[in-house]
């Protein structure tokens, strides 16, 4: 078994389940803080929240999920459909692979790099193109205006004279 993963198979499999790992961790712990959210703007409208799946509504977010899986998928009539499909996955691989130089203890990270925050924003400002391309596709200007504004209010949040970072 040592020898298997010094292979570069071998290797490759490490760095794939590493990857899962750190993907699956992030989505779960996304999963419970959009259960959080709903609860805090319940409580905010005076209302339950989340409270029919599981107990007390821990599976709202995995049930909405399954929802959106199992979804009839509806593609504009004039759109691009290499474009309108591709799109939305950009935007999740930006999203996830920024986490790939995120220590998440002593000597454990994806990618251990000199210039780890340079990357995060590199990505950062690479996800702007995913909402871009996500309006362009529909072949539409209204779509197309809303990514534009949404893109802007992007880069606007990243600067320092407008409240940002």
């Amino acid at each position: 078994m040592a020898e298997f993963l010094q292979t570069p198979f071998g290797i490759f499999t490490i760095v794939l389940a590493q990857c899962l790992l750190v993907t699956v961790c992030v989505l779960v712990a996304l999963a419970f803080l959009m259960y959080a959210d709903r609860k805090v703007w319940a409580a905010v409208q005076m209302r339950k929240g989340p409270n029919v799946v599981g107990p007390f509504g821990l599976l709202q977010s995995f049930a909405d999920f399954l929802k959106y899986i199992v979804k009839e998928v509806v593609i504009p009539a004039g759109a691009d459909k290499a474009v309108f499909f591709i799109a939305p996955m950009i935007a999740f691989v930006l999203a996830v692979i920024a986490w790939a130089v995120i220590p998440f203890n002593e000597g454990w990270v994806i990618a251990d790099l000199n210039v780890g925050i340079l990357y995060i924003f590199a990505i950062g400002s690479l996800e702007v193109y995913g909402v871009i391309m996500g309006g362009w596709a529909s072949n539409s200007k209204y779509p197309f205006f809303s990514a534009m504004r949404a893109a802007a209010l992007v880069m606007m949040s990243r600067l320092p004279a407008y409240g940002g970072r």
